[in-house]
């Protein structure tokens, strides 16, 4: 799997292009170019200046950010450079190929993406995906592939075989995903969707604002907007997927997250289905976050 760095999805589409994927090659114009913003951009991070970080984050990027950040209530700008590892830099590995597609790019840098967390990298992909806005390319994201269980892939990369660049899931998608919302502060209650979903694929809205994909997987993922006082609604939408069973479990779950040390997350909605049980394809329900359960989160 592609591992997302650096980046928070959004939640619907803004814009779109239905021309075909131009495969570019290693032009060394439009590479540097692009490995140009790129590390306009990872200065900005290691320097932890906002206003460098903003000249060359795309506009929906910096929308999503700002959202997650606000939905963990935590503060902007001490959060904004508190990665999980440092960002790779790309001069010290190979440009293997551009695509474009409308007002997106993908750069694939190949060899040892080295995170600063110690050891000897070993050669694997990067994928840093760009957005044109106007006349100008500025940083959206990056995936990061790990090639350990796959070592046929890493020698015919080394090799300058591309062909494995040419899955759909390495194509520049030609729109932008846009937050469905753009907060202004911190969110009231932190809440989290958990999904367990092996053999199906799983779609959850709550309030209409926080949009999540799960895909035969088992993973929890931070509710943009988070929760808010009184009644909150739940979407789901389930379906079958290619070399499932149909007779796997399954549970979806919203948490409310307490800030207070000590106090356990409330398990606040479930939606259950049991081994072989029958899954319903779609539902809308509904949680409330009431004066008794505020009191629990604090600890009361």
């Amino acid at each position: 799997m592609i591992r997302p760095l650096f980046a928070i999805l959004g939640a619907t589409l803004l814009a779109g292009d239905l021309s075909p994927v131009r495969a570019q090659g290693p032009d060394p114009a439009l590479g540097q170019a692009l490995q140009t913003v790129y590390l306009q951009w990872r200065n900005a991070m290691i320097q932890k200046n906002i206003a460098h970080w903003q000249a060359v984050t795309a506009g929906h990027r910096q929308v999503a950010v700002r959202n997650r950040i606000f939905s963990e209530r935590r503060n902007f700008a001490q959060s904004l450079f508190n990665l999980p590892a440092a960002p790779p830099d790309t001069r010290k590995l190979k440009l293997l190929d551009v695509k474009v597609k409308g007002m997106t790019a993908n750069a694939f840098f190949f060899g040892p993406v080295d995170f600063e967390v110690g050891g000897k990298p070993p050669d694997n992909l990067l994928v840093l995906s760009f957005v044109k806005e106007g006349a100008r390319w500025k940083y959206d994201k990056a995936d990061y592939l790990n090639l350990a269980a796959l070592p046929e892939v890493r020698k015919q990369l080394a090799a300058g075989q591309l062909a494995h660049l040419n899955r759909g899931e390495f194509a520049p998608t030609g729109v932008v995903d846009g937050p469905m919302v753009r907060l202004r502060g911190p969110v009231k209650y932190i809440a989290k969707t958990y999904v367990y979903c092996p053999g199906r694929e799983v779609r959850v809205s709550v309030n209409k604002i926080s949009r999540h994909l799960f895909q035969n997987t088992k993973g929890a993922e931070i509710v943009i907007g988070g929760a808010k006082d009184g009644r909150n609604e739940v979407q789901f939408a389930i379906k079958e997927l290619p070399g499932g069973q149909k007779s796997e479990p399954l549970t979806v779950r919203v948490y409310l997250l307490s800030e207070v040390q000590g106090v356990k997350p409330i398990k606040i909605f479930q939606y259950q289905v049991e081994e072989n049980g029958k899954a319903k394809p779609f539902g809308t329900v509904f949680f409330n976050v009431t004066p008794e359960v505020v009191k629990r989160l604090m600890g009361k």
